[in-house]
């Protein structure tokens, strides 16, 4: 086992292990490290973590030096000229006309570089824009497209349950929510009741994805035709968590009636493949799907918000 410190760049962003060598460090320090795009000032977040040395991928980097006044000034300045890089670049992209849109500009520490985060909903040939800004900046130049759900994470807020966005706080993979998650927990297929801040569908779509799949091996099929304690009926509706059935059924003068059962109480006669899934219109399903499309997209073009 060996100690290491949990060190982040950025509000929101990710943690990142390091090795504190021979600094005692405590939550709150700012220092200076070396990632692979060059030297970084961060935050420690984490002082004494013990982690397995055998299950590292990579030798871990250390930490060079406990950020001193002069170190966090430059750093100040450095934020300061990025805001004015980032004006410089949001003017640029509109002279040329880039369907692109700017979300952040930010120097590394050592000002070898100056990279410039945006979002866009296809590929974007930025070719001639980076010779331009390399001509005003006089330092490397990186452009990198992120995710909205990035963008997001980074500006922050609170979603519908009234908490602050999982993305803030604690979620670090996106993972892949789809319409069919959606389908399966019996929700409005309705974009605006399923999609997060961020315009894409919601997260914690897939926080029960295990329990509703386990649970839905068990349950009935809307149309399967079931034995109850009042005789044979048709289930019309699954209620997936209580694991209650509601099934339709007929009395002796033909007029049909409704009973809910649970599914101990019940036995499958015949079953249905239809599934237990909300009503929704083509026009409602296209929108999703196009969510989908450009999620996907986003995933497979995005960069990562760190590279350390």
């Amino acid at each position: 086992m060996t100690k290491v410190v949990s060190i982040n760049f950025r509000p929101n962003g990710r943690n990142y292990f390091f090795d504190p060598g021979k600094f005692e460090l405590k939550i709150g320090d700012k220092v200076i490290v070396e990632t692979k795009m060059g030297k970084e000032l961060g935050i420690v977040k984490n002082a004494g973590k013990m982690i397995d040395e055998t299950k590292m991928k990579d030798p871990l980097k250390k930490v060079i030096k406990v950020a001193n006044e002069k170190d966090i000034k430059h750093q100040e300045e450095n934020d300061k000229e990025a805001q004015k890089a980032f004006d410089i670049c949001k003017k640029k992209i509109k002279e040329y006309k880039l369907p692109m849109d700017l979300v952040e500009a930010r120097y590394l520490f050592d000002n070898s570089k100056l990279i410039f985060y945006f979002t866009a909903d296809n590929r974007v040939d930025f070719r001639d824009l980076v010779k331009d800004l390399a001509s005003i900046f006089k330092t490397r130049i990186e452009l990198r497209q992120i995710s909205t759900r990035d963008e997001v994470k980074r500006l922050g807020g609170f979603g519908v349950c009234g908490r602050e966005l999982c993305c803030c706080t604690y979620l670090k993979d996106y993972g892949n929510s789809s319409i069919k998650l959606a389908k399966e927990q019996n929700l409005s297929l309705n974009a605006s009741k399923i999609t997060g801040n961020c315009g894409r569908l919601m997260c914690c779509l897939r926080y029960e994805k295990n329990v509703y799949e386990e649970k839905l091996k068990k349950l009935p099929a809307p149309d399967s035709i079931v034995e109850t304690p009042d005789g044979k009926g048709t289930v019309a509706s699954v209620e997936v968590l209580k694991e209650i059935i509601k099934v339709k059924l007929t009395d002796e003068e033909g007029n049909n009636y409704f009973n809910k059962y649970n599914v101990d109480d019940i036995k499958v006669l015949k079953s249905s493949k239809k599934t237990n899934e909300s009503k929704a219109s083509k026009e409602e399903i296209q929108e999703l799907e196009k969510l989908e499309k450009m999620d996907k997209f986003e995933k497979n073009n995005s960069s990562d918000d760190d590279d350390v």
